[in-house]
């Protein structure tokens, strides 16, 4: 199982950051599955790859540190592939959700982690 985690704290109102997160899971062609107060969970839309394949994103929002103006997320973007080689495809989702969440013009990046 292909597993890559990645934590980001990012400047923006918390009452803009569901909806930002939202439209940046939805950019990456990821459909909101799963939607409460201090978690999301999106998983890839079928038929571009194997059902093996299909990634799956897991987001915890830390709303008990979260401030007026900045909120921590922890991201887990995970599938059933064996990592056999290091650009498979759950790498490729995973460094594009980053990639999006880092370039938002929604919000200013303060930190960012990738395992």
């Amino acid at each position: 199982m292909a597993r890559y985690t990645g934590f980001f704290i990012v400047a923006v109102p918390i009452d803009r950051h569901r909806q930002s997160l939202i439209e940046i899971l939805e950019s990456c062609n990821l459909d909101i599955i799963y939607n409460t107060g201090d978690s999301v969970m999106a998983r890839e839309i079928p038929g571009q790859v194997s059902i093996s394949k299909l990634v799956t994103a897991e987001v915890l929002i830390e709303k008990n540190t979260a401030s007026e103006s900045e909120v921590r997320m922890n991201f887990v973007i995970k599938n059933e592939e064996l990592p056999l080689q290091t650009n498979n495809h759950c790498r490729q989702m995973f460094e594009l959700v980053s990639h999006s969440i880092m370039n938002n013009n929604n919000w200013r990046l303060l930190e960012s982690m990738a395992l």
